[in-house]
């Protein structure tokens, strides 16, 4: 099939498009909020360290066996799964990418409140006050305009993939390279406000006894397993394409350290912006107050708070511009990987691309309007299968662990000439490390709906943020593609040119 024989044409190629995976907005949007969430009195430098051990045993250990197991596959989740785990488990392939599909439906509608935004800081003054900067989002949301932009963003995604592979890699070759560039410049800009320095200062001075607190530890596995886009099942499709040469090991290492540069790089941005502008009116706890307040969908620092901090300062209205073209350009990046995953699947199951783009991109559209006409709808969603993804990963390290990890690893991974081998300190992450952490995090997000976020209506799957709505969907949604199994593997595994092991 000729879907199969395309590849990237580069590693530069593969690895700019999977940073386009990673690097999203939950780096620029939710990574510093949740910094400033988890800091101390003296700093947030605590839950930076724990930010950075869970890169190295669960983000970059996972983007390995993606990396591999695409290679290995030259299929999507449904196929990769059916072919290495064995048939009776393409379920969990399915699983794995509904999951990133039933994000794609909302993060469509996000991309397009970040191109909405860059918009308006080209074309309209920048709001001075808190009330005038509400009043843009409210306007915003209770016009027709995110609907408008929820189309303009998944027709845009669908030109992005509709020829493959190589349209994908010409689109990263610009989104990535100008997101770096626009990343750097709003940083230097940051830093050399007055005031700037006691923002950078408590981003990075670590208050130690906070590392004795578990909730750190399993916010900071939490935002790693997010912003890195580990065990969604994207880096596993770009994977598919990537060169036999290609090594697995540095890239993975390339794409997760990549991805973590840029949440320093926004939170120091973030960071030294707010310190600076509200420094000179407000104590640092009110400052932080403002940084953890999330706002309806999580939206209060971004697109309420840093309009009117840009208004505020020299030279406010050209970053303004560039912050929310890079926000958009991340967005966008990490949306088309989506389609993509999506459109692979139904590839592999016989359709045409162009027949799987408009299905992919129709249906997303359909079902992504009920984000783009209710807040509470998009926060909902962004729950259930936000916290999906400890499964999606506990998933993946599983279908590792079918085939063999150790087998896995001296047949797949190690041994390519110019890379690095991953060795036994990978299999016993592999094994024990990544379930026994999805299993944690699961039951702690768990356990906070239960308390916290819900306590009264917990049991009531029409709720918001209660226990039941999760379980509800997961349970409708894997009872789903488990009736479907042998249907999957047939439409799938039935198309497959079976190839010489080894060619892979």
């Amino acid at each position: 099939m000729q879907e199969q024989e395309q590849r990237f044409s580069s590693r530069l190629g593969l690895i700019l498009s999977v940073l386009g995976i990673a690097v999203g907005t939950g780096n620029i949007w939710r990574f510093p909020r949740i910094a400033a969430q988890n800091g101390g009195e003296e700093g947030a430098g605590a839950f930076l360290i724990a930010w950075l051990i869970f890169l190295f045993v669960w983000s970059i250990p996972l983007i390995i066996a993606e990396y591999a197991l695409g290679r290995k596959g030259r299929m999507g989740v449904v196929g990769t799964f059916a072919k290495v785990a064995g048939e009776k488990y393409a379920w969990m392939g399915a699983f794995v990418g509904f999951v990133a599909t039933a994000i794609m439906f909302y993060y469509s509608v996000v991309a397009g409140w970040c191109v909405f935004y860059f918009t308006q800081m080209v074309e309209s003054p920048l709001p001075m006050t808190t009330e005038a900067s509400t009043a843009v989002w409210e306007n915003f949301q209770g016009s027709g305009f995110p609907v408008v932009f929820h189309a303009a963003a998944m027709g845009l995604g669908a030109l992005a993939v509709w020829k493959g592979v190589r349209s994908i890699e010409r689109v990263n070759k610009v989104l990535i390279p100008t997101l770096f560039v626009i990343v750097l410049l709003s940083v230097l800009r940051a830093v050399t406000l007055d005031g700037a320095g006691a923002g950078l200062a408590f981003l990075f001075t670590p208050q130690w006894d906070l590392l004795a607190r578990p909730q750190i530890w399993l916010e900071a596995l939490t935002q790693n397993a997010w912003d890195t886009g580990a065990g969604w099942g994207l880096i596993l499709t770009y994977g598919a394409y990537m060169q036999r040469q290609h090594g697995v090991v540095k890239n993975a290492f390339i794409t997760g350290i990549g991805n973590n540069t840029v949440s320093i790089l926004a939170a120091v941005m973030i960071f030294g912006t707010v310190f600076a502008v509200l420094g000179q009116e407000m104590s640092q706890p009110e400052i932080l107050e403002v940084m953890k307040s999330s706002g309806p969908a999580s939206t209060g620092l971004t697109f309420i708070w840093m309009p009117q901090l840009f208004a505020r300062m020299p030279l406010g209205g050209p970053l303004a511009v560039l912050f929310f073209l890079g926000l958009a350009f991340a967005a966008f990046s990490s949306l088309i990987s989506m389609i993509e995953l999506a459109t692979r699947v139904f590839v592999d199951g016989g359709l045409q691309r162009r027949h799987a783009v408009a299905a992919v991109c129709g249906f997303g559209f359909l079902l992504g309007l009920p984000s783009a006409l209710s807040l509470d709808f998009l926060s909902n969603q962004d729950f259930v299968w936000g916290v999906a993804l400890m499964i999606s990963g506990a998933f993946v390290a599983f279908a590792v662990m079918r085939y063999g990890v150790r087998r896995f690893r001296e047949e797949v991974i190690d041994g390519t000439s110019g890379d690095w081998n991953a060795g036994p300190v990978w299999d016993g992450l592999i094994r024990f490390v990544v379930p026994v952490l999805a299993l944690v995090l699961l039951v702690w997000w768990l356990y906070l709906s239960a308390s916290v976020y819900a306590p009264e209506t917990w049991y009531d799957p029409f709720d918001l943020y209660s226990v039941m709505t999760c379980l509800a969907q997961w349970a409708l949604v894997l009872a789903l593609f488990l009736g479907l199994n042998r249907w999957m593997v047939r439409r799938t595994m039935g198309r497959r040119i079976i190839r010489v092991e080894g060619e892979e």
